[in-house]
């Protein structure tokens, strides 16, 4: 829901005061790698607000992308909170509410007018009421809210085609989408899904991976949204599912890495990840819709 969590941004007006264009837009939805240009460009953010990593609440972890992890322990280095991966839409919350004079302190809180307005986005474009009882704290410490798979799929068909928006929230949905495609690896990472269909098919296929085997995409020329969880929470089975939807619907895409072979330690193919028989069968019939 990033790409929805990232609305305000746009609608304040923070943004444009900031001088944030597609690279920081981008960020402000992604479920980053943590590479030297991701950190680097969260904390540009915070300095044109004011601010530094510190005022980030998200937590540090490791980075996801190995050779930058590994030339961190190289170093002795330890991660901050930059690294998360969560810290560009930090960053955009926090841009936000410097923008509108707002303490910066406890953004992240479900009460802090920065959430309370990312809360009225998510109930416009899921067209539910998302009240205190389906809402838990993220790994990142902001709220989020439990939602069927197929409110997730008309909020990103909502997003991509404008449809029941008022003309603002969907002139801002456009601007965060373009600025995805215009800058995919920042979405996500080197190498990574995300970064291979949005670069791959610009403006055909928007997409965005989650936790707990979650995956979404909308496909603004068929004026549709996807959806799907894996119920293990597992994400080789979510991404080998979305690259499976994505390689029916456009024959021209190359595989992408989450369907590659399945190699051991010394190169050698010992098998393969594919979907199983149910969702092929509904692939089949998807093509030809």
């Amino acid at each position: 829901i990033k790409s929805m969590q990232a609305l305000p941004l746009i609608e304040s007006g923070a943004a444009d005061h900031y001088g944030f264009g597609p690279a920081e837009i981008a960020l402000a939805c992604a479920s980053h790698s943590g590479t030297e240009r991701h950190t680097t460009l969260a904390a540009a953010m915070l300095k044109r607000a004011g601010l530094d990593h510190t005022a980030l609440g998200c937590g540090a972890h490791v980075p996801g992308h190995e050779a930058t992890a590994k030339a961190m322990i190289r170093a002795g280095a330890e991660p901050n909170a930059l690294h998360n991966n969560c810290s560009g839409k930090h960053s955009g919350m926090l841009a936000t509410a410097a923008h509108l004079g707002e303490a910066p302190a406890d953004y992240w809180r479900p009460d802090h007018p920065v959430q309370r307005r990312v809360h009225a986005a998510l109930r416009d474009v899921t067209g539910l009421e998302l009240g205190a009882d389906v809402r838990g704290i993220d790994g990142c410490s902001v709220p989020y809210w439990a939602m069927p798979v197929s409110a997730l799929a008309t909020a990103f068909a909502r997003m991509a085609t404008g449809e029941r928006l008022a003309r603002e929230r969907a002139s801002a949905a456009r601007r965060i989408m373009e600025a995805c495609w215009a800058e995919p690896e920042l979405v996500s990472g080197p190498g990574r899904l995300d970064a291979h269909l949005m670069a791959s098919l610009p403006r055909r296929v928007f997409s965005k991976t989650g936790a707990e085997g979650v995956y979404c995409a909308a496909l603004p020329e068929r004026g549709l949204g996807i959806a799907l969880k894996a119920e293990d929470g597992n994400p080789r089975a979510s991404h080998a599912a979305m690259a499976a939807i994505a390689c029916r619907l456009f024959p021209e895409l190359a595989a992408p890495p989450a369907l590659a072979p399945l190699r051991n330690w010394r190169g050698f193919q010992v098998g393969e990840v594919r979907v199983g028989a149910d969702l092929a069968r509904a692939l089949d019939r998807l093509a030809v819709v």
